[in-house]
């Protein structure tokens, strides 16, 4: 790759080094310079740019990112579109991130252009938080570099193992003495942990402490069909010959490792009877504070493996820190401490189709078949496709049979009875029907049958706000097209705009938030207005 000064007589195709502004006209770093580029700079005055220069063998970061991501991701992962040289890995449901650390050192050892950020191992997860991201630090990377990332990172494999609803048994034991209090106090803390990992509330039996009584129960619970099993002893378990050890041996079980390097959590004892995974449960698991059972549990109900091997190493950051929190669902414990897991933007996606197509004569252009489909249908199962949602469509002049062109899809219809009065009124429509919920919204347009769900994906991983991407626009060749991706912040400002007009304006309006997003191809500029436009499409097609 060639980076420096670049004449502008060699600039077109490079790659902006930096953002500047030339006239009344604003470039963007990372944007791919056109010919029409070049000539406005030229004019403004400018002979040269800072620019990048990919050279034989160079991949573009985002290329690169990409397949690095997707060989990276495993089970319960998706991809997301690359940008600016990144490209994340996306929870797909709860559970525990998994891979192995050497390999992903061994990965990120490679050469500086390629890295690879990750959760910390065995960290719990919820649906569409960030796992990992790659990011490719240069504007591109040699292939021979990209090719020894891509043979690690078949053996580097990041995986999301979800949490199962596994059937838990506790036994409980009792001295004489003891107080019942006590025992519902653990009760409720042992189900409150398997509420926090999608499981029922544990079957539970009491017996007295007493090597027999805990061999008939742990039984007792087998037969029910538990394939999890929990024993909470009156009296702390101090050897591995003790009451709770012995009652398990008795019931046909065998002894794995006793001890743990968790504090609090020391005094865990971990035991199998057949595939049954057994739990001599330690003091602490009586509080509802994390303790060291919280990081064995999770890892049992993921169906991870835990034998005396991840048993032992958990000693670094086992000495946990005192806290006020439970071992909740992670997103509710990351709430309760007051911060924010990295996720995918929740973004909705609105269609206008309420429009009465003038230009187009007696037909209703969003009804005309495109492809076999009706025009709207085909725009439609492309938002449906993408990771925008939920999806709404705004409908006003003949909305019946707007409706039936979309029968049987997943999306909501909003009426406009102001259709008549512009495009402002469906566009208010549209957003006002979208959840408080979202980060922002992608708006789209029923006519652009063209439009495809790796389009408004690319823009939604360019949307970051606290990056300064709050407005994203797609591009083909230094031409701005639609849909466009407005943050939620800007819906109210929207809502003031009157006539048949968009929210286009706020474009010019916020420089500092908008991130043009170069496209595969020029479908982001087709819209179909009139028979002409529509021939020549289906033409092409």
């Amino acid at each position: 790759m060639i980076f420096g000064e670049t004449p502008l007589d060699r600039a077109e195709g490079a790659i902006l080094a930096h953002s500047l502004k030339a006239g009344s006209r604003s470039f963007k770093k990372g944007r791919v310079l056109s010919a029409e580029d070049v000539e406005a700079l030229r004019a403004a005055g400018l002979d040269s740019v800072i620019a990048a220069r990919l050279e034989a063998g160079d991949v573009h970061e985002d290329e690169a990112a990409t397949v690095i991501a997707e060989a990276l991701a495993g089970a319960n992962l998706s991809v997301s579109a690359a940008f600016t040289g990144r490209c994340n890995l996306i929870a797909e449901t709860r559970g525990l991130a998994a891979f192995d650390r050497t390999r992903l050192d061994a990965l990120n050892l490679v050469d500086e252009a390629v890295t690879v950020a990750t959760l910390a191992p065995y960290d719990s997860v919820v649906p569409r938080q960030m796992v990992a991201t790659v990011k490719i630090i240069p504007f591109a990377v040699p292939r021979a570099v990209l090719q020894r990332c891509l043979e690690l990172a078949g053996t580097a494999e990041v995986r999301l193992a979800p949490f199962r609803d596994r059937r838990v048994g506790l036994v409980q034991t009792t001295l004489p003495g003891g107080k019942a209090s006590l025992l519902e106090k653990t009760k409720a803390a042992v189900d409150t942990r398997l509420a926090g990992l999608d499981c029922a509330p544990s079957r539970e039996r009491r017996c007295r402490h007493d090597p027999a009584e805990i061999a008939e129960a742990l039984g007792a619970l087998k037969a029910e069909g538990c394939d999890l099993l929990l024993v909470s002893g009156a009296s702390a378990i101090v050897d591995r010959r003790d009451v709770v050890p012995a009652g398990i041996v008795l019931a046909g079980g065998e002894i794995d490792h006793f001890g743990m390097p968790v504090d609090p959590g020391n005094l865990m004892l971990l035991a199998h009877d057949g595939a049954v995974p057994v739990i001599g449960l330690p003091g602490c698991a009586r509080s509802p504070k994390l303790n060291g059972l919280d990081w064995v549990l999770q890892r049992l109900v993921a169906g991870l493996a835990v034998g005396p091997a991840e048993i032992m190493a958990l000693g670094a950051g086992g000495l946990l820190k005192e806290t006020g929190g439970r071992p909740l669902p992670r997103a509710e414990a990351v709430e309760a401490a007051g911060t924010e897991v990295q996720r995918a933007p929740r973004i909705a996606a609105v269609i206008l189709a309420a429009g009465q197509s003038r230009r187009m004569g007696p037909v209703n252009k969003l009804l005309a078949e495109v492809g076999g489909k009706p025009m709207l249908r085909r725009v439609a199962e492309a938002v449906l496709a993408s990771k925008a949602g939920p999806v709404i469509v705004v409908t006003g002049h003949e909305p019946e049979a707007v409706a039936g062109a979309l029968a049987g899809l997943d999306l909501r219809l909003v009426h406009n009875p102001d259709y008549a009065a512009g495009l402002s009124t469906s566009l208010q429509r549209g957003l006002g029907a979208v959840p408080a919920e979202s980060d922002g919204a992608v708006v789209c347009l029923g006519d652009m049958p063209g439009l495809t769900a790796g389009a408004i994906d690319r823009l939604i991983a360019a949307f970051n706000p606290l990056e300064g991407r709050a407005i994203c626009v797609p591009t083909w060749q230094g031409k701005r097209g639609n849909p466009l991706l407005f943050a939620q912040r800007y819906f109210a400002e929207i809502q003031a705009i009157s006539g048949d007009v968009g929210a286009r304006h706020l474009i010019g309006e916020y420089p500092e938030a908008l991130a043009e997003v170069p496209m595969a191809d020029d479908a982001i500029l087709q819209d179909i207005d009139t028979p002409a436009a529509l021939a020549a499409f289906k033409d092409a097609g």
